[in-house]
């Protein structure tokens, strides 16, 4: 029987980059699917692997982001965002359809659309000077960081030559363990931006925040929630992007019987993309939420108040679902889609945009350099650790 004090706890040892920790694969294929552990910081909350569940308990409307009593919540990190409860526990689905009606035609399909001519345009400029400066080149610092940043600053309307102290921000407000550090980092990027929301409040442009300030008259924002939102934002539309764009090139060069065929034929991108969005881990927290009910589910009861955490990547694991699920094949068959981007109402309003800037990256990429290689064993590559969101720390390259 496991007892409280010998819970397993996250971080989960992972010995590869492209491996999902064993503990992970243990807890989904062999033992209880929803089982207590301890979070980041010690916590005791509850975590989901398969598939079926999470699924389930993503759409499922008992839970939330918000806690009724947020100083005795259990947390999952250090890190400002997901770390713990957000929003008022009265008023959460209000304020959540609101902020989607709000957002959602910045970051509209059709909208996403007609930004793909000027991300591929931002790709093949940072291409240009990687190529011309000639290999070795460190892949995360001159494309999968910085595409994300520029294709995000410009949809924001923010401007891209902070970069460097968003990237010291960023990287601080998503401390796994340290909450002074994640606390300290946001109100200095906070306080950044208010400036701009006050600049933008006097020049509006075509851009995200500029779209909020003028829907402050209708829906009451105030400059507090502008500010919050174009930081969270800013934050969530460069870090998942960046690590999947690190962790796809890892996973398309070692697997190059994929590669090939994506390079013969340009048209398996959007497969190979969603491939690498199943396969890869964006960071082990998964999506935290709190029960506001009791709630019955895979053999278990989750109390009002509890925490849970969602491994949307775990699940996609998960081969009661996903035949051969450790096998990387661009060409799976259509079907069960992945959860990397959520499920139900809090489904990623930044999917498109996350999509495209991918699949523009990958394309481009294995044209540009047909005959691109890692220039250290994989053995070699450095994970980013003690933050919410994983990746490398660098990615060496050579063609």
């Amino acid at each position: 029987m496991t007892t409280a004090e010998s819970l397993p706890q996250l971080p989960f040892q992972q010995d590869h980059i492209l491996q999902v920790p064993p503990d992970y694969l243990r807890l989904l294929r062999d033992e209880r699917p929803i089982t207590r552990i301890r979070s980041a910081v010690g916590d005791e909350v509850w975590l989901a692997t398969r598939y079926a569940d999470v699924r389930a308990l993503l759409a499922d409307p008992r839970l939330g982001r918000s806690h009724p009593e947020p100083e005795n919540a259990p947390r999952f990190t250090g890190s400002v965002f997901l770390g713990g409860p957000e929003g008022s526990y009265d008023t959460e689905k209000q304020e959540h359809t609101r902020l989607r009606r709000v957002l959602t035609p910045s970051f509209s399909a059709r909208r996403m659309t007609a930004l793909r001519p000027r991300v591929r345009g931002l790709a093949n400029e940072l291409l240009d000077q990687i190529e011309a400066e000639g290999p070795p080149a460190d892949l995360h610092e001159r494309l999968a960081f910085t595409l994300p940043v520029l294709v995000i600053c410009e949809l924001l309307g923010v401007p891209a030559g902070e970069r460097a102290r968003f990237r010291t921000w960023s990287t601080k407000m998503a401390s796994l363990t340290d909450v002074n550090l994640a606390v300290e980092a946001y109100v200095e990027f906070a306080a950044y931006m208010r400036q701009l929301v006050e600049v933008k409040r006097a020049e509006p442009a075509e851009d995200v925040i500029s779209d909020l300030i003028a829907a402050d008259e209708q829906w009451h924002f105030g400059i507090d929630e502008i500010t919050r939102l174009s930081v969270a934002l800013l934050f969530a539309g460069h870090e998942t992007t960046m690590t999947r764009i690190d962790l796809g090139t890892v996973l398309l060069l070692s697997n190059p019987d994929q590669m090939a065929a994506l390079r013969a034929d340009e048209s398996l991108v959007r497969g190979a993309v969603e491939e690498i969005l199943r396969m890869t881990m964006g960071g082990q927290t998964g999506v935290p939420r709190y029960a506001h009910e009791d709630i019955e589910i895979g053999g278990v009861t989750i109390r009002a108040g509890d925490g849970v955490v969602l491994n949307t990547d775990v699940s996609s694991r998960d081969e009661r679902v996903f035949a051969e699920p450790d096998r990387f094949d661009i060409t799976r068959a259509a079907g069960t889609p992945h959860l990397a981007f959520g499920h139900g109402a809090h489904f990623c309003i930044g999917a498109s945009l996350a999509r495209i800037e991918l699949q523009e990256v990958f394309s481009l990429l294995l044209r540009r350099f047909p005959s691109l290689r890692l220039a250290v064993p994989v053995s070699e590559l450095r994970p980013r650790t003690g933050t919410i969101t994983a990746g490398l720390r660098e990615l060496p390259v050579a063609w």
